[in-house]
């Protein structure tokens, strides 16, 4: 049995080029050897194969442990054999909502031994096509998309890739392939009729860029309907065209009241980032919550959860979301029929705001 280490002890004295060569990479053939297995059953139990028992994959796992193998990824996939890598794109991950929903998939995915590999797309379809084109001439086992405005060759790119195909975060628009996600228009109009149950008849709205992100968009445009519904509109919009954050929901807040400084009652952020800025915004200029102004917004985040008044909201269930994406792929992978549209819901929280 070769050790390599062992081997580079006795020659530690001899030539520096001869060394290396003793310290060269251990083999498949060896790890099988070792383990006292075929090397394909090597090869499956590295991937984590449903084929190969509990048992033996712990074997060949101990053996590669200990000639201190290093499984080349890259090698199956240019030899056209299956990859353990999952491409993802998400379009930031500055937002905590993606991070969530990144863990829920990368713990799936790692329980079945596949990899994600990370693009994030800055909500710029341009720059969605290109990590498009470069993950799959990678030749993922599948890939997985929080999209934003897909253009017309990502979408041909996809659909004619022949790989499992996840959209996430969304299913109002019809998938590719599969989609994983919730109704962003039908939280909006939940949301507004919960609000005008609650008594408010002027509302507005504070957004970051929408023009840019269609999930808040669409949740602007139910909680119009919403509105519609009860014979009322919005009196007031600031849309704002630049990322979420803390800070542009008390700017955003701070332009609105300025420009109706009496008419509005309550304010629907297009997240919970933008409400918490609308809530600082409030108690530095002593505005009291709900008594003097109500504010609602969207994710469910622990942040808002945390503030003095419990933050009005709607839940996303994020991690869920890449749990669930997740599992398509794998089953997909497996062999087994999929759904193309798995709703995950969501849970309205009435809060202490509104």
């Amino acid at each position: 049995m070769i050790f390599p280490l062992s081997r580079a002890v006795e020659t530690r004295s001899g030539d520096p080029l001869q060394m290396q060569k003793n310290l060269r990479k251990p083999t498949l053939s060896e790890v099988a050897a070792l383990a006292g297995v075929s090397e394909i059953t090597v090869s499956r139990a590295l991937r984590g194969s449903s084929m190969v028992t509990a048992d033996t994959i712990r074997k060949v796992q101990v053996a590669a442990e200990s000639l201190g193998y290093l499984r080349n990824r890259l090698a199956g996939a240019l030899a056209g054999g299956p990859s353990n890598q999952v491409g993802v794109i998400l379009p930031s991950l500055s937002n905590i909502v993606f991070p969530d929903v990144l863990k829920g998939l990368e713990d799936r995915l790692e329980h079945a031994g596949f990899h994600p590999v990370l693009g994030i797309s800055n909500y710029d379809p341009e720059k969605e096509e290109h990590l498009i084109r470069n993950l799959l001439s990678w030749r993922p086992a599948g890939l997985v998309i929080a999209a934003t405005s897909m253009t017309a060759t990502s979408r041909g790119l996809l659909a004619a890739s022949g790989l499992p195909v996840v959209e996430i975060m969304d299913i109002d628009t019809p998938p590719i392939d599969m989609a994983v996600g919730m109704s962003h228009r039908a939280a909006g109009l939940d949301m507004a009729r919960h609000l005008i149950g609650r008594g408010y008849r002027h509302l507005a709205y504070v957004g970051h860029d929408i023009g840019r992100d269609n999930r808040a968009m669409a949740r602007l445009q139910g909680f119009r309907s919403g509105l519609q519904e009860a014979g009322l509109a919005l009196e007031g919009q600031v849309v704002l065209t630049e990322p979420s954050s803390v800070a542009l929901g008390r700017r955003g807040l701070a332009q609105l009241l300025q420009a109706n400084p009496k008419q509005v009652d309550l304010v629907y952020f297009s997240n919970d980032d933008m409400a918490v800025g609308g809530v600082f915004h409030c108690m530095a200029e002593g505005i009291s919550i709900p008594g003097q102004l109500a504010i609602a917004g969207f994710n469910g985040l622990d942040l808002g959860q945390s503030l003095p008044r419990r933050l009005t909201t709607t839940a996303s269930h994020r991690s869920r979301i890449g749990e669930m994406a997740a599992r398509v792929i794998l089953e997909r992978l497996n062999g087994q029929e999929t759904v193309h549209l798995t709703d995950v819901g969501f849970t309205l929280i009435a809060g202490e705001t509104a």
